[in-house]
């Protein structure tokens, strides 16, 4: 049986040689983590980090584990050798170079604060991504798309132009290579089918007042109800609305001395770093499904 560890052997940045990302589940056994390493070690790789978990409810293991292997290690060839492995056990997996740079797509209706937030951590080198578009169904974020030389789309959603909208999207994201869909604060629903399609490879933001608070100005009425806790919740999106698996979440604390106004700027802040981290622990490959939920190293 395999316990809950999180083990590592120092960080991954201070290797020289590529690193991977090794993410895999399975039903849970004895030798999982001796088979994994013992192949990985077979081909002269080198373990920086290792992250496991045990669900006894489901009793599914995950791990994660990042590894520098040889000078000329491609993805695919990794893969092979670790075939035999996942075959036996089997895994669910997936095999990422950590070095890659992901293209991301960010969706943004008049509300910018997330989206900016993104591309200024991106701007630093928080974030490892690269920003293929940013599509909006409004003009507002032309102008931030223009100064930092991003690709934008307006896309107006109708009635009866939203199934176009939507297959504009997925065009996009399979002609720009995009790993990812962000929807900052993007104040539109995905249908049934795309959300089923694009499962696991889109982000959405919101407020944690849900569902308590619906519809316009949510922070309004928490303000009206006295609420003491404001928070923002950071998901996979799925075709319920707003109840996909929760990578990431934060609360703050808020007063009676404090206005409706500075309720709305408190959940602004919120919502950006949840979305941040939310982004960051998907692109560094440290979130698996795990039913209705996640497993978040």
């Amino acid at each position: 049986m395999n316990a809950q560890t999180t083990a590592s052997n120092g960080p991954a940045e201070t290797l020289a040689q590529p690193v991977h990302i090794f993410n895999l589940s399975c039903e849970d056994r004895p030798g999982i983590v001796a088979a994994v390493s013992a192949e990985l070690a077979a081909i002269g790789a080198n373990i920086a980090e290792s992250s496991q978990f045990w669900d006894r409810q489901s009793n599914r293991f995950f791990m994660r584990i990042a590894f520098a292997g040889p000078p000329d290690a491609k993805v695919d060839t990794l893969g092979r050798v670790l075939q035999p492995t996942i075959e036996r056990f089997g895994m669910t997996t997936s095999l990422l170079d950590h070095g890659r740079r992901p293209k991301i797509v960010i969706m943004v209706s008049k509300f910018d604060h997330a989206m900016l937030h993104l591309i200024y951590q991106i701007r630093v080198g928080w974030l490892n991504a690269e920003i293929a578009a940013i599509v909006s169904n409004h003009e507002d974020a032309r102008r931030i798309a223009e100064l930092e030389g991003i690709p934008f789309h307006h896309w107006p959603v109708t009635r009866d132009t939203k199934a176009a909208q939507e297959e504009r999207l997925e065009r996009l994201v399979a002609e720009s290579g995009a790993e990812l869909v962000i929807l900052a604060r993007y104040m539109q629903v995905f249908s049934e089918g795309l959300a089923d399609r694009l499962y696991g490879r889109a982000i959405n933001i919101h407020h944690s007042f849900l569902p308590s608070f619906k519809g316009a100005k949510p922070y309004h009425q928490a303000f009206d109800r006295g609420v003491k806790l404001i928070g923002a919740t950071a998901h996979y999106v799925t075709s319920d609305l707003d109840e996909g698996p929760i990578i990431e979440q934060e609360t703050e604390r808020v007063t009676h001395a404090m206005s409706a106004e500075d309720f709305v700027a408190v959940g602004r802040d919120i919502e950006s770093r949840v979305l941040a981290r939310a982004v960051k622990l998907h692109l560094e490959g440290r979130v698996m499904i795990n039913g209705h939920k996640t497993v978040a190293f």
